[in-house]
């Protein structure tokens, strides 16, 4: 930013001088070329005709660098020889110059042969000590000096300013990240704003949201989990502790003692197995879809409910068409069998369970609809949760592990579906499932 307008400038003076340089000693050599020879008194004589512009001092000589004209005052150089490397150039029949920045100063030199009859007479030497244009060069260069200064001070306070607040804002993100490293899921960047920290600082917020989320369901699913393991292992310690603790225990009690040891176990077994399948579903970790078809899978899902329908004299119906849903045929069973066994299980004796299956354009409906003891209102939103019971107790009698309508839900919404729970008016509850019947990229043909 300095140097370039200073070269700029310094040239320009250059070509200047050397055009007013050029022009002068032109204009002395006009003078004297008409002389056949060059003596101090011709040269003197023409020359007073002459006024040389712009030029501190013009010298004349002969052809041997002998002075026969000086415009000096002071140190005269008249009769002697000088040999300025300009004159020199200049006496060997070549126009020359010198031009130059020094000391505060322009220096600046031009010669000319004198020529007669293409023969070289003499010589013509000016030369220029400029300080007026110096002094405006060197107040230039001071100008752009103290404009750089201030310029380069303000950028640099700028930039002070920017990388503070900078700073300040990536050590409040860094200190929530920290934060959250260690377990403080409540830390929140606070950041205002517009720019792409704030934005950082927003997607960092939800983030956590997230993870505040997701560990407190997994600290309320290992709760519930440990508390549904812990009954029925309760239960077992109980119940085998009372047959060694009694040594004149009957057969009958000690048989009547291990069959709810296995009843326990069972149930046991069967809480590990829905939450080994809630971990598969939430691994992410499922087996590729194919279209399957309702009504087979169906009818072996009844096939293990019959036992308990029969004995509660529980009536199932089937409606069924050709309806196929995109799924694997495990999550298909597991779908329709726990919907159809909360059915049959919370039912009312003698009742009914209506199961349909309606194949639509890219949907296949499911319903499954019981006339039993219903579901509040209240509750009805929460249902599909884990571990969620309406009745505890009822539901442990009934030998629920209050995963299975989880595991629905689970199931449903990973392969693109929805369920909803709804209370019928004259009690009871209906379940609806839609899943889609046509797989991704085709046309179901």
């Amino acid at each position: 930013m300095n140097t370039y307008p200073l070269l700029v400038s310094q040239d320009l003076v250059f070509r200047a001088k050397h055009t007013t340089l050029q022009s002068s000693a032109a204009a002395i050599n006009a003078a004297v070329s008409g002389l056949d020879f060059l003596t101090e008194e011709n040269v003197s004589a023409a020359m007073s005709a002459v006024e040389p512009e712009g030029v501190s001092r013009a010298i004349v000589t002969d052809p041997y660098g002998k002075v026969l004209f000086d415009t000096r005052e002071a140190g005269n150089a008249t009769g002697y020889y000088v040999f300025y490397t300009e004159l020199v150039e200049a006496l060997r029949g070549n126009s020359a110059g010198y031009y130059a920045y020094k000391e505060g100063a322009f220096h600046s030199s031009a010669a000319q042969p004198v020529l007669y009859q293409n023969q070289i007479i003499g010589g013509v030497y000016v030369y220029d000590y400029d300080t007026q244009q110096a002094s405006l060069l060197e107040s230039l260069r001071n100008n752009l000096f103290s404009i750089s200064a201030g310029v380069a001070a303000l950028v640099l306070g700028m930039s002070l300013i920017f990388s503070r607040q900078l700073t300040q804002r990536l050590g409040k993100l860094l200190a929530a990240i920290r934060g959250v490293r260690e377990g403080a899921y409540n830390q929140r960047a606070a950041l205002s704003g517009h720019d792409e920290f704030a934005q950082i600082a927003g997607e960092f917020n939800d983030l956590v949201d997230r993870l505040q989320e997701t560990e407190s369901a997994r600290r309320q699913f290992v709760s519930d989990a440990s508390h549904e393991l812990k009954t029925p292992l309760a239960a077992i310690r109980l119940l085998t502790d009372s047959i060694l603790q009694n040594e004149n225990m009957d057969n009958a009690t000690a048989r009547e003692f291990v069959s709810d040891i296995g009843q326990e176990a069972e149930r046991l077994s069967r809480i590990t197995e829905d939450l080994l399948r809630l971990t598969r579903l939430d691994s992410g970790v499922v087996e590729a879809p194919g279209k399957i078809a309702v009504a087979p899978v169906l009818d072996r899902a009844l096939k293990m409910l019959r036992p308990v329908a029969d004995e509660k004299e529980v009536e199932i119906l089937i409606i069924c068409d050709n309806a196929e849903v995109v799924a694997t045929e495990g999550e298909l069973y597991q779908v329709l069998y726990n919907l159809a066994e909360n059915a049959v299980k919370y039912n009312r004796r003698g009742g009914f369970v209506r199961i349909c299956a309606q194949a639509g354009t890219e949907t296949t409906v499911i319903t499954v609809e019981d006339n039993g003891i219903g579901i509040p209102d209240g509750d009805l939103n929460n249902v599909f949760k884990r571990f969620y019971r309406v009745d505890k107790a009822r539901s442990r009698a009934a030998g629920g592990t209050g995963l299975g309508l989880s595991i629905v839900s689970d199931i449903v919404s990973r392969r693109g579906g929805a369920i909803r729970a709804e209370g019928i008016p004259d009690g009871g509850t209906r379940f609806t499932v839609t899943m889609p019947c046509l797989e991704q990229g085709g046309d179901g043909l």
